[in-house]
């Protein structure tokens, strides 16, 4: 493989343009350090508030969406307290901790917080975005199968136990019958499954 050299000008073109640029080289922390700040929910819903904001917003803003949130309410409808349960914290460590790590500008002393560019890295490991219906779907559809599955094995052991106590029905079934029919009945599932 041959090498070839590249100018320092042709270098700043190819950053410039975002093609070789490695934003994990910018970051001033490791995953585990990032993961270990995203670990606390409520610096993920700061986060995810920012990111629908422009400039600067008031910290009481933050922090009152953030209740709100938390306590499955509106703003309007929150408690004083359910405000303050949430605003000393937000107040006292959480946004310090992402002001430290560059995600966000917090001015304690102004009460006004903004988000930071390095915040469109950390957006990559929080979940963005609204499921599709694909996925939404996804786990309803398995619920039904898990329950056909269920029934398919509960209608098994009916059987099975028929051939044990030989009733007369059953009892016509050879082992190696059982064993076909039981099978056959999963594979039809299975097959079903993976064609719907």
């Amino acid at each position: 493989m041959k090498s070839e050299y590249i100018s320092p000008e042709e270098e700043n073109e190819q950053t410039t343009d975002g093609s070789t640029d490695a934003p994990e080289e910018d970051v001033p922390f490791s995953k585990d350090e990032l993961f270990h700040l995203l670990q606390n929910e409520r610096r993920r819903l700061v986060l995810e508030y920012l990111r629908d904001t422009e400039g600067s917003v008031r910290m009481r803003d933050v922090a009152e969406q953030v209740a709100a949130w938390e306590h499955e309410t509106t703003v309007d409808q929150l408690t004083s307290a359910q405000r303050q349960r949430v605003y000393i914290p937000l107040y006292q460590s959480h946004l310090s901790k992402l002001d430290e790590a560059g995600i966000i500008s917090y001015q304690k002393n102004r009460g006004v917080v903004e988000r930071e560019p390095l915040a469109d890295y950390v957006d990559q490991y929080l979940q963005v975005g609204e499921p599709t219906d694909e996925e939404s779907a996804e786990p309803s559809a398995s619920g039904g199968w898990d329950d056909y599955y269920l029934g398919a094995t509960a209608l098994c052991y009916l059987v099975f136990l028929g051939a044990i106590f030989e009733l007369p029905f059953v009892s016509l079934l050879s082992g190696i019958g059982l064993s076909a029919l039981i099978l056959l009945l999963f594979t039809v599932l299975t097959a079903g499954r993976f064609v719907n």
